[in-house]
């Protein structure tokens, strides 16, 4: 096979470890001579490769090393709370946001350094997003890359003893009525919401920020597969419309977080961005949402 070069008005190309040049100016860039298995979706953005995984797999470099290569880790989201009875679901946390890409909106994650990676195969794990339950809601899975993991968001409370508080995770998930909202993580996202005692129930956190009064708090938007995209947002609460003592609507946050729902299925957080599950009030019957699945990115450039 043949290596194509960039170049100014003339072929260059790399045959058998020979270079044959027309007559002309000749300009290589760093990570031309590296050679990247197909992993994921691949998608060029100019002078830029980019590896979309929606789903677990590896990314193999066959020879030489890559620098400077740059990555969006986020974790599966956490499912919504769903209360059987009257009460109020919580609404799952956001999966946990890792990047060295920096973010285009808010903050709550820091800005981690790029990677020098030499040849051989890095696994990527794609986390799959919390089911949900009237008695046992789970949290979202981790994703990981090149031993960077985005832990997957916390569930959202329940009435069932010892699932009130919402799940801690890489966004905490919000509580049932009069409990403390989950925990998020250092640098990948933000706490759940509080429940209110005879009130309602708590946001989920978000990668942006904290879950509020009812409502899931925002992920974070990042361009790095070339298209400004929001992830990581938190699930709303369970609510009721037409019910004026309740603040907060239960709509999710920006970044695939799930709306509240009430007496039907709630609304799922949106696959591969992290998004938690919304909460569901008055649910006999019924379940929240799921979290929606993680997602992992890694761009680099190869001109």
């Amino acid at each position: 096979n043949e290596n194509a070069y960039q170049h100014y008005g003339l072929v260059v190309t790399k045959t058998r470890g020979h270079h044959n040049v027309s007559i002309g100016e000749m300009k290589i860039l760093e990570n031309t001579d590296i050679t990247v298995s197909l992993g994921g979706t691949i998608i060029t953005d100019g002078d830029y490769k980019v590896h979309v995984f929606t789903s677990s797999g590896t990314f193999q470099i066959i020879n030489g090393e890559l620098s400077d290569v740059d990555y969006l880790i986020v974790g599966g989201g956490g499912a919504g709370g769903c209360d059987p009875g009257a009460g109020w679901g919580g609404g799952g946390g956001g999966g946990g946001y890792i990047t060295s890409y920096g973010s285009i909106s808010g903050g709550g994650s820091a800005v981690e350094s790029k990677l020098q990676l030499s040849a051989g195969t890095y696994n990527v794990v794609v986390g799959a997003g919390g089911i949900t339950s009237n008695t046992a809601p789970t949290n979202g899975e981790d994703s990981s890359f090149a031993g960077i993991t985005s832990l997957g968001g916390g569930y959202g409370g329940i009435v069932t003893s010892g699932y009130q508080t919402g799940g801690t995770g890489g966004s905490g998930g919000g509580s049932y009525r009069g409990y403390a909202g989950g925990s998020g993580t250092s640098n990948q996202g933000f706490d759940g919401a509080a429940g209110v005692d005879g009130g309602r129930s708590g946001g989920g956190g978000g990668a942006g920020s904290p879950g509020s009064e009812g409502d899931g708090g925002d992920g974070l938007a990042n361009a790095i597969t070339g298209t400004i995209t929001y992830y990581a947002g938190g699930g709303g609460q369970g609510y009721r419309v037409d019910d004026a003592s309740v603040l907060g609507s239960g709509i999710g946050g920006l970044g695939g977080g799930g709306d509240g729902a009430y007496a039907t299925n709630g609304n799922d957080g949106v696959a591969n961005t992290g998004g938690g599950g919304g909460g569901l009030r008055n649910g006999d019957g019924y379940v929240a949402g799921n979290g929606g699945s993680g997602i992992v990115v890694i761009r680099y450039k190869f001109q």
